[in-house]
């Protein structure tokens, strides 16, 4: 078994993720073969990862994983992500397993399910560290949830069962980390306290040494040891996010010559999708809050992917950006569907079987002459495609529940696998795919920014998420020990 080192937060958006990613990449650096792992996540961000001996398609996994593995210069597979949530409802959420769908559960009802995803996750653990040198482990949320200890599959409660040391996260930026630390350590029982080998603070603004005493007082509450006081990473805003979290603080930047509205769905997924346009120095990506209309000056309004699709669909139209919507088209502006904002798209959107919940069917958005009616059958899957409209090459993948049908669907947005995916409209403004990740093919997005009026492409998108991984590994090596952190590695 490879050795493994785990990275613990003092509660959730504190950036593990990204600290876990630029660990990876650093250790890879240095020769080690290094594989990343999160027992549980909770997103509806999700990649499609390699199933072992699987050869029907793929499974699904946080896409904070997928973003590791790249990290490690690794295929993603479904064992680094064995439990994955992907909230349906405030209490209630889809359980992915190994990457297929386990089942749904409401909160209460998942802690009691715990225990026999344990077994699971210990599996995948088995699995995931065959070849490597070194593991590096995300925990979820934070190991002072001591009220959910005795179930715990995420944080302490796998470290114990795994024997795993932890490195604890404090994020400066929010406020109070000196009370986060020294109070994790005061409310963890003996054993899970024995299990952390020390601390580190993260994104820190400002000159570093004014901390110093800070970790003095740390040291004093906690006789942990300091392996460094992370910067703000400026690189990182160039990586994928991990979910909808960071959503809240995604502001307008600078006026460009394209903006590109993106209503801010209650159970938005894989929004991800949009960072290849932020990435052009000609657009301007806004994100909209519910309560807020969609901005009247946008040249394209993108609507992304839903984890529930007629529960955002009523949302939309109670916020009135179905309004704003039309207004927006009969201004000449351009819309894009992705997945679930594709069925949102159309004229219906039905589901016989309430499989995302008790309301039925709802009315769509008009845009395009299509109709989705839901099945239980989910697709998971990476794809090679073509593009109809722009004659080029696209890559993606697919996660979706659905079949969609109707006139426009004669006018493909793509072909996958030599059937047509997707809709467009007779004026050619509105596009509906069910492909994730087609602003990541640089020739399509320049291509269809030209459409636009906007000088677009030239960016190697994915060379720049790599540039993006070396970029916060040297920031690691310059602000971290990280050859200590690698050492205590068990």
């Amino acid at each position: 078994m490879a050795k493994a080192i785990m990275l613990q937060g003092t509660g959730s958006d504190v950036g593990k993720t990204v600290l876990v990613a630029g660990l990876c990449r650093a250790a890879r650096k240095r020769g080690l073969k290094v594989r990343p792992f999160k027992p549980q996540n909770m997103s509806n961000n999700a990649a499609v990862a390699n199933i072992p001996g699987d050869n029907a398609g793929g499974g699904e996994i946080g896409r904070a994983q997928w973003l590791q593995a790249i990290a490690c210069g690794v295929a993603p597979s479904v064992h680094m992500n064995p439990v994955l949530l992907k909230p349906q409802t405030d209490v209630g959420a889809q359980v992915i397993v190994q990457g297929k769908v386990f089942g749904e559960a409401r909160a209460r009802d998942y802690q009691a399910m715990k225990g026999r995803l344990m077994d699971a996750v210990l599996d995948s653990w088995g699995k995931v560290g065959e070849g490597a040198d070194l593991v590096i482990v995300e925990g979820a949320g934070s190991p002072a949830e001591i009220n959910l200890r005795s179930r715990d599959i995420a944080n302490m409660g796998f470290a114990a069962r795994a024997d795993v040391p932890v490195v604890l996260v404090g994020d400066i930026d929010r406020g109070g980390v000196i009370a986060s630390v020294a109070g994790t350590h005061l409310i963890l029982p003996e054993e899970d306290r024995r299990m952390i080998v020390g601390y580190l603070i993260n994104k820190f603004r400002g000159d570093v040494s004014l901390f110093d005493d800070g970790i003095r007082s740390i040291e004093k509450f906690t006789g942990w040891r300091c392996f460094g006081v992370v910067p703000w990473l400026k690189a990182a805003a160039r990586l994928p996010s991990e979910d909808s979290v960071v959503l809240e603080r995604l502001t307008s930047g600078e006026a460009r010559a394209l903006k590109v509205a993106v209503p801010v769905l209650g159970r938005i997924a894989n929004f991800d999708d949009l960072d290849p346009l932020k990435a052009e120095p000609q657009v301007e990506v806004v994100f909209v809050p519910p309560g807020k209309p969609l901005p009247a000056d946008a040249g394209l309004v993108v609507i992304p992917g839903s984890k529930s699709t007629i529960g955002d669909l009523l949302k939309f139209r109670e916020n009135g950006w179905d309004r704003d919507l039309l207004a927006h088209r009969k201004r000449g502006g351009h819309v894009v569907g992705i997945c679930g904002g594709f069925q949102m798209l159309g004229r219906m959107v039905r589901d016989p079987d309430g499989i995302e919940g008790s309301v039925t069917e709802a009315e769509g958005l008009g845009l395009l002459d299509v109709e989705t009616v839901m099945e239980p059958e989910k697709t998971v899957r990476n794809v090679s495609a073509h593009s109809v409209p722009f004659d080029l090459t696209l890559e993606g993948y697919e996660i979706h529940l659905g079949r969609t049908t109707g006139p426009d669907t004669l006018r493909p947005s793509a072909v996958i696998n030599g059937i047509d995916d997707g809709a467009v409209s007779a004026d050619g403004k509105v596009i509906g795919t069910y492909m994730h990740g087609l602003f990541g093919a640089d020739g399509f997005r320049g291509r269809f920014l030209e459409s636009l009026g906007i000088k677009g492409g030239g960016i190697d998108y994915r060379a720049e998420v790599e540039r993006a991984l070396d970029e916060v590994a040297a920031e690691l090596e310059t602000h971290l020990d990280c050859d200590a952190i690698f050492a205590l590695a068990r």
